[in-house]
């Protein structure tokens, strides 16, 4: 009898029918949003709008809408650190801008840190959380996912982000 190749486990089917894998896609019925994060860059972020950012700058993506973001600004002109001395992400309240005023408040906002995940201070928490939004962080090529599933999912006016690019380094 001849051999069977070693790649083929199991006798050919028989079956009529075969199984189209498409059908089983459960995300095929939703509408990817319109500012979904189609890749995460060193300098920014590329969005499926067709809007790019290579400036260094973040992205606060709410409501659908999505804003270059530069957190290390604060209030000031001088560039600060965005991690405190024990290792929390920490961003100064005034950095939050378009979430003090947009009405509905999103449900959730989904932090990108850059490269890395970090811990997020207690007072930035207290920040969102005071709000009314609630907080999820993560290292921004994570985060990125995270928001266009949860986006997709739930719509863009209750899931928002705020990410930082992935080669953002603190200041000296």
């Amino acid at each position: 009898p001849p051999q069977t190749p070693i790649h083929e486990r199991a006798p050919p089917s028989k079956e009529e029918t075969q199984t189209d894998f498409a059908t089983m896609d459960i995300m095929r019925t939703f509408t990817a949003p319109a500012t979904a994060i189609d890749n995460t860059l060193t300098e920014g972020f590329v969005l499926n709008n067709g809007y790019t950012i290579r400036d260094g700058s973040g992205v606060l993506i709410v409501g659908g809408e999505a804003f270059g973001w530069r957190p290390w600004m604060g209030g000031g002109k001088e560039q600060q650190k965005l991690v405190n001395s024990k290792g929390q992400w920490d961003v100064e309240q005034d950095s939050w801008g378009v979430l003090d005023v947009v009405w509905p408040k999103p449900d959730l906002l989904i932090v990108g840190t850059g490269p890395s995940v970090k811990p997020i201070s207690p007072a930035t928490r207290k920040a969102i959380n005071d709000l009314g939004i609630r907080v999820e962080v993560q290292d921004t090529r994570n985060a990125a996912a995270q928001f266009n599933l949860l986006a997709t999912e739930r719509g863009v006016q209750q899931v928002a982000a705020a990410m930082i690019p992935l080669g953002w380094t603190e200041p000296r």
